[in-house]
């Protein structure tokens, strides 16, 4: 971890041997990192926005950061998915019943967190499908059926930070999105992008890898300071980051 960026950390226990940390990113951001994913935490005031929700098992672990952080589960207004895989929405069915909590996703996505539809396959490279291969050892809980109350498109804006407007981003899934929120210099990119290994790169296992490389490049042209991806650390000076990383595609 960046320590100048990550400015302090709170570990919580878990059952067993297993421990979650939060990370204070900003005062308003908090990353929260998972048993399995991350997801992030905004707050405006006392209200909260989660940013995806991690797998099946994650509301606990979610619901303690909540609690370590000062808040109530009540405080939690909304919920954004960034795209319907189950490290990324698996969490949204029991998170989704704290309160009087609004579920947005992309309108492409709806469908399939609601279990209306089955979500389709990635079409694998030749390394992905043996990097697959090697994660099959670490599958992942199904996401159980969440309702979307508010399906979103290109260009709407949520109202949080100050104003965080939708990207479409396809490529990773047909409905992926990213959150650019201007006025804080933040972007969500989900997982267009990732950061592992300390290397920033477009992300793997998608349905359309064309199309995400294009959403890749758009997200390079966002006037971002900090981009906080889908798994791994947050980004600093994002827009220049990701500016160079699309110019080497």
């Amino acid at each position: 971890m960046d320590i100048a960026l990550l400015l302090s950390v709170d570990w919580l226990p878990l059952k067993g041997n297993f421990y979650m940390k939060t990370v204070e990113i900003r005062p308003e951001l908090h990353l929260l990192l998972l048993d399995f994913g991350q997801a992030y935490l905004w707050n405006d005031a006392g209200a909260l926005t989660l940013v995806d929700t991690g797998i099946a098992t994650s509301g606990g672990e979610i619901a303690a950061a909540v609690a370590v952080l000062g808040f109530r589960q009540s405080d939690l207004k909304r919920v954004v998915l960034t795209h319907f895989h189950e490290d990324h929405c698996g969490g949204a069915a029991e998170i989704s019943g704290w309160g009087d909590i609004i579920v947005m996703a992309h309108r492409l996505e709806a469908p399939v967190i609601r279990g209306e539809q089955s979500a389709p396959p990635p079409l694998f490279t030749d390394e992905e499908r043996a990097l697959h291969r090697e994660l099959g050892a670490h599958l992942l809980p199904p996401a159980p059926p969440c309702r979307v109350d508010r399906e979103l498109e290109d260009g709407d804006t949520i109202d949080f930070g100050g104003g965080a407007r939708v990207i479409h981003t396809p490529g990773h899934t047909d409905g992926s999105i990213a959150l650019h929120l201007p006025h804080a210099g933040v972007l969500f990119t989900g997982d267009t992008v990732t950061h592992a290994a300390g290397q920033v790169m477009p992300g793997v296992f998608n349905v359309d890898r064309t199309e995400m490389l294009r959403s890749v490049r758009s997200l390079a042209e966002v006037d971002a300071s900090l981009a906080c991806v889908g798994h791994g650390d947050p980004i600093p000076d994002a827009h220049a980051t990701l500016a160079t990383m699309a110019a080497a595609l």
